[in-house]
């Protein structure tokens, strides 16, 4: 019997019409992990705003289906930063965790960040989220700083690490 075959991965930008998706799978994946903000309940605020729209966003799809996204951003609003972009969100489908998706956002991400003219490009991840850490390291992040303590979540205080790279 032939071996079904594995429906490739794609990145894109998103697009309006995957903010239903993409708000579903924010909220599926919400963990006390990496989240600094509550879970989600309704009423729920729509996933695109005027800080971040779709352009900002790339989305993994594997048969058609939504199975992540990366958010990109200026780290601030300042034009002597503008060199710099920011991930401001990574999440994955539980389903497709494992099949090498959170990897292929982050090289697509930083691929997009050097065509929007970035130099460096950061990200802050949570001091107890060993996992994401291990995956941002191996793609070239290193830790530029650590805010200690600085989130009081799950009856615990958690360090803010700061992590970055050129490009």
């Amino acid at each position: 019997m032939a071996a079904m075959p594995v429906p490739e991965m794609h990145i894109r930008h998103a697009r309006p019409e995957d903010e239903e998706a993409l708000a579903r799978l924010d909220r599926a994946t919400w963990s006390a992990l990496h989240a600094v903000v509550p879970r989600p309940a309704p009423p729920y605020a729509p996933f695109f705003n005027d800080r971040s729209g779709p352009l900002d966003h790339l989305v993994a799809e594997i048969g058609g289906a939504v199975v992540g996204y990366v958010r990109l951003a200026l780290s601030t609003p300042l034009e002597c930063n503008a060199h710099v972009r920011q991930i401001q969100g990574l999440a994955v489908a539980e389903e497709a965790r494992g099949a090498g998706v959170a990897r292929a956002l982050l090289r697509a991400v930083q691929d997009e960040a050097r065509s929007r003219g970035a130099r460096r490009i950061t990200l802050r991840v949570l001091g107890h989220n060993a996992p994401a850490r291990k995956l941002y390291e191996s793609e070239g992040f290193v830790v530029e700083g650590i805010l200690p303590e600085e989130f009081f979540l799950d009856g615990a205080y958690v360090d803010d690490v700061l992590m970055g790279r050129s490009l």
